[in-house]
């Protein structure tokens, strides 16, 4: 495989893994986001889906994002009449973020950005040493 090839798709790994974490970021600092009122639903938690993509230009295949969605589970209640978003029970819906599932998620996107990286720097390496053969 050329190094040029390993250094696209590794980037384009990193690239990925970059929108991953920051849509993680994202639910884990809306996981209080509760509706101003009653009618009005919580912050809903973000996913998102990787597709295989063909680069024409260099013959090879790498990851991009697929598709930013929505988490469709039902959101959670808490009793709490007091709050303004209390339903006439007392209940109030809290966001369908989960921080544990976030959190495992943030670890295993890092672990895959940082195997691109490992996979970038080895390459760059190998370019200055042939680099250097040739001089």
């Amino acid at each position: 495989m050329d190094l040029d090839k390993a250094l696209a798709i590794s980037a384009a790994g990193m690239v990925a893994q970059t929108t991953r974490l920051r849509v993680i970021a994202e639910n884990l600092a809306n996981q209080d986001s509760t509706g101003s009122d009653p009618k009005i639903d919580p912050y809903r938690r973000k996913t998102v889906s990787f597709k295989t993509v063909t680069d024409r230009a260099l013959g090879v295949q790498s990851v991009q994002i697929g598709k930013l969605g929505r988490d469709q589970s039902v959101f959670p209640s808490k009793y709490d009449p007091s709050h303004p978003a209390a339903d006439a029970a007392g209940y109030v819906k809290l966001p369908n973020v989960n921080s544990f599932v976030e959190l495992m998620d943030m670890r295993d996107a890092q672990h895959s950005y940082s195997a691109n990286l490992n996979v970038m720097q080895v390459s760059r390496s190998m370019l200055t040493r042939t680099i250097e053969l040739l001089k």
